[in-house]
């Protein structure tokens, strides 16, 4: 189709070269009436609509808007000098009907349906405009640029075409851009998903040499920037970026737009020399600073460049459309966070802060919620010391995902345990939990109470476990003999019924010898969506006798990724290993202060001397410790714990803190919150590393093979 972006173009009853202001809060051209168009009243449309008509309306390139299915044309004047005498009538008609006569050729229809049905993006470097058959003299010999862009709605829909013919293809990219900025922010989750997504447009379209991203938090707010030569990779892209606090009434151009809501410009100047921070905000002499509002958040978007800069109405139209699509992701954002953080908070309130820490027993457990992370779930598990040396342990898993699930479990984990501390026969327990999930239904005058649990007793001693199920998936057992081959297998545990439903649950007693590795697990970590179950379980055996070591974490972080895709429901996994010989452990308590990963790589050099661990091993452990130490306390802001346990295959080393700053990160076992080089170094360094989240903050941990366990490693 001959044209693209620019300003909409005036019917016959309205005056060209009436562009609206970028800072006016008006309708979009109030002379056109909008009503009689597919796009409907103006004051119904949806805000990512009425971005890009306003952009459209202010341009000053041609530019034209193909909408809906029928791909209804709203253009600019710089357009209707394009198609000539075929305006004002084209103006809210569908292109093919205006364009009948090339509609069919090569580069006109095709590529606008191609790019309207796909979503994707296409650019045509150097083409002509079709000449319509009679208009020998219209732009036949003109050569543009054609960039042809998705238009998507708040929620991420295609709703248009955008399409521009421009001789510039600058003007082009940031028109583009736009839309790709929409399709990044419809898949944001949190408020650190938009402050990238939004710092990486405004840095790379404007050509920027410092950008910022800046929302109310409290009392308080916080703001992140980007500067030009930053050397971020795919990798740095993944992790939180570093949150700076401003006070209530901070002079910053960043706050005062925020609070004030109105956007404002610097052409020439030092808009950033009071507040600044670093060199970076010395030598920015233009800035423009958009404000971030809706109905729950007040923010601001600044752009600024070392060299004075005049603000062209088309890139302050650039600039207001990019803000509000920001800004209603961020509200989104903010909505998720607060719903997502109140869930999880619930959840693992109701899970166990600690472990048990066994001479010959390792325990390690993990926690990853579901597709919709905005619910608490009723997946629980937990593990205490009983009389004589044994341990108890349990995972289970209460239907739903609402308040409802996670009272339910927190009553049953803490009923189950009273029960266990009287008599701990698994049988016994059981029955128990039984009577009271059949209570606490009655009471409730729900029918559809449904809960699974296994739980076991464990006997260091004797070398045997007691295991008893009412409903739940079979615990898989590893093992892995001194000098042995290492299998997995699911243990034959009677099923029994769930909970609430009577009937008789039988006990089954069986080896547990060093070597061994007990894991339970929800049905969450192997259902998937139009998988079979039998594959599921499959996949998860395979991974775990697959795993190069037994150690309990790697071991939890293995089975939560062991079947592929994502699953809809919570997934628990608890992991005990009976260990060949007794580890090692020791801990440290990291203060919130500058000195601190400093006396942490001290402390562990001395410590790990002391055990004679190999020096390369010693050296690999110090620096990537000290990395996870300088993270946790810049995205925490508090005191955070080291904790080191070592055997004869593998040295383990973990970082927890105590807290996130307000935001919400979901444990992945490919992601790490590191930062700069630390994410490489981890990579290279261990042999395995995650995350998992815990009842308070999050914990980092690596691994690395000792020389008993690693060929390769020499002291």
């Amino acid at each position: 189709m001959p044209g693209s972006v620019g300003r909409v173009p005036a019917p016959p009853s309205r005056r060209t070269g009436l562009s609206p202001t970028p800072e006016s809060s008006r309708e979009p051209d109030a002379g056109i009436r909008w009503a009689d168009t597919p796009l409907g009243p103006a004051d119904r449309w949806d805000p990512a609509l009425r971005a890009v008509v306003d952009l459209v309306l202010s341009a000053s390139v041609p530019m034209t808007l193909a909408y809906g299915d029928d791909l209804t044309l709203i253009y600019n004047d710089g357009y209707a000098q394009l198609i000539g005498g075929k305006h004002p009538g084209a103006f809210g008609r569908p292109a093919a009907e205006v364009f009948r006569e090339i509609w069919h050729l090569p580069g006109v229809g095709d590529e606008i349906e191609r790019v309207y049905r796909t979503g994707t993006s296409y650019l045509e470097k150097e083409g002509q405009l079709p000449a319509e058959p009679g208009e020998p003299d219209h732009a036949d010999q003109v050569v543009f640029t054609r960039g042809y862009s998705p238009v998507r709605d708040g929620e991420g829909r295609i709703i248009g075409t955008l399409v521009i013919a421009v001789e510039s293809t600058q003007v082009t990219r940031r028109l583009q851009s736009l839309s790709e900025l929409a399709s990044a922010l419809s898949g944001t989750l949190t408020l650190d998903d938009v402050a990238r997504a939004a710092l990486r447009y405004a840095l790379e379209s404007f050509d920027a040499d410092q950008v910022a991203f800046g929302v109310d938090d409290g009392v308080d707010w916080r703001g992140v920037r980007r500067v030009r030569g930053e050397l971020l990779d795919e990798a740095d892209e993944r992790l939180p970026p570093l949150w700076r606090t401003y006070p209530p009434e901070s002079p910053a151009p960043l706050i005062g737009t925020a609070i004030a809501g109105t956007p404002r410009y610097w052409n020439n100047g030092q808009p950033l020399l009071p507040t600044a921070t670093d060199r970076h905000d010395e030598k920015i002499q233009a800035l423009a600073a958009l404000p971030l509002r809706t109905v729950s958040l007040r923010g601001a978007l600044t752009v600024g460049y070392r060299s004075p800069h005049p603000w062209s109405p088309a890139e302050r139209a650039l600039l207001t459309a990019a803000a509000e699509l920001v800004a209603q992701a961020a509200e989104r954002a903010r909505r998720f966070e607060n719903q997502h953080g109140t869930a999880q908070l619930l959840q693992r309130s109701m899970l166990p802060e600690n472990l048990p820490d066994l001479p010959r027993l390792r325990l390690a457990a993990r926690y990853d919620t579901g597709v919709d992370g905005n619910a608490a779930g009723g997946d629980f598990y937990d593990a205490f010391r009983l009389s004589g040396g044994r341990l108890a342990v349990v995972l289970g898993d209460v239907a739903g995902h609402d308040v409802h699930a996670a009272a339910m479990m927190g009553q049953v984990r803490a009923a189950l345990r009273a029960l266990a501390l009287s008599d701990p026969d698994p049988a016994a327990v059981l029955s128990g939990l039984d009577r009271l999930v059949e209570s606490l239904g009655t009471d409730a005058r729900r029918d559809e109470l449904f809960v699974t649990v296994v739980y076991g007793v464990i006997e260091p001693a004797t070398g045997l476990m007691t295991l008893a199920s009412a409903g739940h998936p079979a615990p898989l057992l590893r093992r892995a003999p001194a000098g042995g081959p290492v299998t997995a297998e699911y243990l034959e545990v009677h099923p029994g019924v769930p909970l609430g439903l009577g009937g008789h649950r039988p006990t089954s007693t069986l080896p547990f010898l060093p070597g061994d590795t007990l894991l339970l697990f929800s049905d969450g970590v192997v259902e998937r969506r139009q998988q079979s179950l039998t594959d599921g379980f499959t996949a998860l055996a395979t991974a775990v006798a697959s795993a190069a070591v037994s150690d309990p974490r790697t071991l939890c972080a293995v089975a939560s990724g062991a079947v592929p895709g994502s699953s809809e429901d919570d997934a628990a996994v608890l992991a005990v290993e009976h260990a060949l010989t007794p580890s090692r452990s020791a801990a440290f308590e990291v203060p919130a202060e500058p000195t601190a990963p400093g006396r942490v790589r001290q402390w562990l050099t001395t410590q790990l001397t002391t055990w004679q661990v190999a020096e390369s091993v010693i050296g690999a452990a110090v620096l990537c410790t000290s990395e996870l130490t300088t993270n946790a306390l810049l995205h925490a802001g508090t005191a955070a714990r080291v904790e080191i346990d070592l055997s004869p295959e593998r040295l383990l080393v973990s970082v927890a803190d105590q807290g996130t700053r307000g935001t919400v990160t979901r444990a992945r076992t490919d992601t790490l919150s590191s930062r700069g080089r630390g994410l490489g170094l981890i990579e290279q360094l261990s042999d395995a590393w995650g995350t998992d989240p815990t009842v308070r903050g999050s914990t980092v941990w690596f691994e690395i093979l000792t020389a008993e366990g690693d060929p390769d490693v020499h002291r």
